[in-house]
């Protein structure tokens, strides 16, 4: 059985060569979706070539500005990445992710996004997925070609889709979309604003950061998250009649 509803975002790649690459990755695993985040040239002959059989997948595919837009109705989100990074983020290991991705996918579109091929994906970006992947690889040259990595994470979610004795059931109420977290996250932003809750570090400037990390951590669903809204609106509310009886 191939894989469901799984979609495959690259953000800024730089050579057509490679989206053509990835197109035909896609097509050997079956997954038919590609959300392009400013290509630097797209569409282009090049690409086609690289693509082989595989033009239907990028005659399909989509180029947006953003990544929120390339993740416009998405659930489960996985950021791939190649270098350490903080303790804040969750980091699991392709197999892993690949299980979830598919069962999370049964309940609503999920995503899977790479970087560009020089830089990767920003702290900023990474922000929008609830776990990182890392592709277990050689110490002395752990990085690796888009394409490659494209067909790596997509043979795993093949096989997972095909293992479906193992595939980890989805939350019963599916998770909040990337729109509702964000949401959310300006929500929370507006109320620390107007009870004058301020970032006490040296820079003040990664409270925000902090507080999206950890709700993206705790895979929220849609009743969490409309439960912490409903929290912050009755504090907001609160604060207002106090406001007018002074």
């Amino acid at each position: 059985m191939p894989p469901t509803d799984i979609r495959i975002v690259l953000v800024a790649p730089s050579h057509p060569g490679n989206i053509g690459a990835v197109a035909r990755a896609m097509k050997n695993m079956a997954l038919s979706e590609l959300v392009l985040v400013r290509p630097k040239q797209f569409p282009h002959p090049e690409a086609s070539a690289r693509a082989s059989l595989a033009q239907d997948v990028l005659d399909a595919a989509r180029t947006v500005p953003t990544l929120a837009a390339a993740l416009d109705g998405c659930g489960f989100v996985a950021a791939t990445t190649s270098r350490e990074r903080e303790q804040y983020f969750r980091v699991i290991d392709v197999r892993e992710a690949a299980a979830r991705l598919v069962a999370e996918s049964r309940g609503a579109p999920a995503a899977v996004v790479f970087g560009a091929e020089r830089s990767g994906l920003t702290n900023e970006e990474l922000e929008a997925a609830h776990a990182l992947v890392r592709i277990p690889a050689s110490e002395a040259y752990p990085s690796l070609n888009l394409a490659m990595a494209v067909q790596l994470v997509a043979y795993e979610l093949y096989r997972a889709a095909a293992d479906v004795t193992a595939t980890a059931a989805p939350a019963e109420a599916p998770l909040a979309t990337t729109e509702e977290m964000q949401r959310l996250f300006a929500h929370v932003e507006a109320v620390l604003e107007e009870i004058e809750f301020r970032d006490r570090t040296e820079s003040g400037t990664h409270l925000m950061a902090r507080i999206r990390r950890f709700l993206q951590r705790a895979e929220l669903d849609q009743n969490e998250v409309n439960i912490l809204r409903g929290i912050l609106t009755a504090v907001q509310n609160r604060r207002r009649r106090a406001g007018e009886a002074r």
